[in-house]
């Protein structure tokens, strides 16, 4: 006998926008690029500071928790028990949290900064000069700051919210359950409904907005080592070996497949950094990566709140803010998926090892974001140059080329590539399917397969909208930056989310007596009538 039902109020609405989105995509890409495009800098003139309010904020409330008693809580109270020992579950969390992100950018993004120096900052004589030390310095630092603790903490702060309401509070598994400790019953109604709503269409367009820069990356590698030109055709392919891979992963069940992928990868990723160091100059390596983590600590608040507002310079809306942007976006989905694999943990271990990957993706960008600069200045700026014949994501294989075993490195990237992206999507697909139903259970419960296999379809789809954008649209849209739109389509309204969480959590902590039944049940005053088995 199944213990879940379809929840109406989710799956109709998400249905029809969803499908209202794939018609006007493919009927007229370049309207639906332009619609992102608009909708995505009103939310960044408009409301811009509050983005880096909420970042700001996270940190302090993670910081609060994790040094506090309130630290020792277990999440899902005494009888709980650890689903993965403490190597798997950093492997879960390192594989999730990546996506494309850094195996991406890791070298793009420093690459993109040495050559066109970052704005908005004092030092080095005030204007920085393309290919200097400032450039190099400043450049590397900031990309520290955009992949590191503030982005995960917009992760972790969900995930203890979350993970607190659902396994401590015995509420259904859903985003707006933390919010009962605001608004009483209504988060659990038709209140609640309409916030998890919002949170389901940013799961997503994230969803496929990951799909999309990975299908394109991929195609890429495939194009630069097999001489296969990289079409429309060849994206479209891989988008659909990537959702099958993850359909199928995600259908057997959330521990069986991410355990196994989320082991191997991490294993990858480790001989990976460690090639790249041997390989890459380490004298030049430790001494740059030294230097950027002193600029980074030197200009943290300078950078994290820095808009532009006076000479109009948009480098805070498509370089920094933007990524508050993507992870608030991402944040919903990162934090039912984290929680669920973190019960019977305590929240300063979550909040640990949830953080633990921001200083694992710093430690990549140092080796081969400092590894990769070294051969823009000895070897005439090769990657550079890849990047602007052929796109921002031929930087990797741009860098490998420069290195031996250039073409075994390229395909394991590629795996790699592959590999993060089925992990990550297959617990968001899940995820999407947890949203779509009332269980009895609540967390516990898997969610039917047949809706997985549904929601990765539409996630699919709305994935190659962007990617058709890219190939019949004459105003040369590019295929990242159509990719980078999707999530912020859906922020604006994820950052009231976040204001009204963060509200929710601190009054959580606060007050663990009252809200706490797996640890408290004589004091707390959750309603038993809203709380699952």
């Amino acid at each position: 006998m199944k213990d879940y039902v379809l929840r109406k109020g989710i799956f109709i609405p998400m249905l029809i926008i969803f499908t209202a989105v794939i018609i006007l995509g493919l009927t007229d890409p370049s309207s639906f690029f332009k619609a992102e495009t608009a909708i995505s800098e009103f939310g960044y003139d408009y409301f811009g500071w509050l983005y880096i309010l909420i970042t700001l904020t996270s940190i302090a409330v993670l910081a609060w928790v994790f040094f506090s008693k309130k630290g020792d809580i277990i999440m899902g109270g005494p009888e709980a028990k650890p689903i993965y020992s403490y190597w798997k579950w950093f492997a879960v969390a390192l594989c999730s949290i990546i996506g494309t992100g850094m195996v991406i950018w890791g070298i793009a993004e420093p690459v993109t900064f040495f050559h066109n120096p970052v704005t908005g900052i004092g030092g080095y004589g005030g204007k920085l000069e393309p290919m200097s030390q400032g450039a190099a310095v400043q450049g590397l630092g900031t990309s520290l700051l955009h992949w590191g603790i503030p982005s995960i903490a917009l992760y972790t702060i969900l995930t203890i919210g979350i993970g607190f309401a659902c396994y401590n509070m015995r509420l259904p598994f859903r985003v707006s359950s933390m919010l009962y400790v605001v608004f009483g019953k209504r988060a659990l109604g038709a209140l609640g409904t309409f916030i998890d709503a919002l949170c389901f269409f940013a799961i997503a367009v994230s969803v496929a907005a990951i799909m999309a820069v990975a299908s394109t990356t991929i195609g890429t590698g495939i194009s630069i080592f097999f001489g296969i030109e990289s079409s429309t055709m060849l994206r479209g392919i891989i988008l659909c070996v990537v959702l099958a891979t993850f359909l199928l992963s995600s259908y057997t069940g959330l521990q069986r497949g991410i355990k196994w992928l989320s082991d191997w990868n991490a294993k990858i990723f480790v001989a990976m950094m460690i090639y790249a160091f041997i390989f890459g100059n380490p004298r030049f390596i430790l001494s740059l990566s030294t230097e950027a983590m002193g600029a980074q600590l030197d200009m943290f608040f300078t950078r994290m709140t820095y808009l532009g507002t006076i000479d109009g310079d948009k480098f805070p809306m498509w370089w920094t803010v933007i990524y508050w942007i993507w992870m608030i976006v991402y944040g919903p989905m990162m934090g039912m998926f984290l929680a669920k694999i973190a019960q019977g943990r305590t929240f300063r271990q979550i909040i640990g090892v949830t953080m633990l990957p921001a200083f694992f993706i710093m430690g990549w960008f140092c080796i081969f974001g400092s590894s990769a600069i070294s051969i823009e200045l000895t070897r005439g700026a090769p990657i550079n140059q890849a990047m602007a014949d052929l796109g921002l994501e031929a930087s990797v294989f741009a860098y490998f080329q420069q290195l031996p075993l250039s073409f075994v490195m390229g395909l394991c990237f590629i795996i790699v590539l592959y590999i993060s992206v089925v992990t990550c999507c297959d617990g968001l697909a899940s995820t999407c399917a947890s949203m779509s139903v009332n269980s009895a259970t609540g967390a516990e419960a898997e969610p039917p397969g047949y809706l997985k296999i549904f929601w990765g379809l539409v996630m699919a789809s709305v994935s190659f909208l962007s990617i058709l954008a890219n190939a019949t649209s004459p105003d040369g849209i590019d295929m990242l930056q159509a990719a980078k739109m999707l999530p912020m389509v859906g922020a604006l309204p994820m950052l009231f989310v976040y204001v009204v969480s963060i509200y929710a959590i601190v009054k959580i902590f606060r007050n663990t007596d009252k809200y706490d039944v797996a640890n408290n049940p004589e004091t707390a005053i959750v309603e038993p009538d809203v709380m699952v088995k």
